[in-house]
């Protein structure tokens, strides 16, 4: 799997690299630790440099090439590398819901809205609202963001970095 792998990152674009490196975690094909000690074994390789970019960049948190995108996206962007897949509660530790990808400092949430939102949309926007009211900021975005925006979604998500937090109380993350 690992030498598949760095000749699917050597062949391709990091982003695409890294989509390849978390839909192999998140599928159990391989884990991290055994990526960077294949890379670390064969530091000569040829392409080995675009494969170990890659892993260093792997999230096995991630549940969607497209989720993997808009992270890259926005470490591409020289945005901090937010945390995946997060539980947010509130002060009493009522669970509130789970953020795709999430900047605990700004106490901010971002979700990839993908073609199955349309049919989850109230749960969604009652999952919002619970996030919104305990002081939570969240953004969405969207394939065509994405494909057609990518500088107004770095530029939307650094702006929204710089707020002040809306709930100065301290958070606890659900574990």
């Amino acid at each position: 799997m690992c030498r598949t792998l760095a000749d699917l990152c050597r062949r391709r674009s990091l982003t695409e690299g890294v989509v390849f490196v978390d839909m192999a975690l998140i599928a159990g094909r391989v884990d991290l630790d055994a990526l960077r000690t294949w890379v670390r074994e064969r530091s000569g390789w040829n392409g080995i440099k675009a494969f170990k970019r890659a892993v260093l960049h792997a999230d096995p948190g991630a549940e969607s090439p497209m989720e993997t995108r808009l992270r890259m996206l926005l470490v591409r962007g020289r945005l901090p590398r937010p945390q995946t897949q997060v539980s947010l509660t509130a002060a009493d530790g009522t669970f509130l819901g789970r953020v795709d990808l999430f900047y605990l400092e700004p106490r901010l949430g971002i979700e990839y809205d993908g073609e199955i939102h349309r049919t989850s949309l109230v749960d969604d926007n009652r999952r919002q609202n619970r996030l919104t009211n305990a002081g939570f900021r969240l953004l969405r975005f969207t394939a065509s963001d994405l494909r057609e925006r990518p500088a107004a979604v770095v530029a939307e998500v650094r702006g929204a970095l710089r707020l002040p937090v809306l709930d100065p109380k301290p958070l606890v993350l659900a574990s």
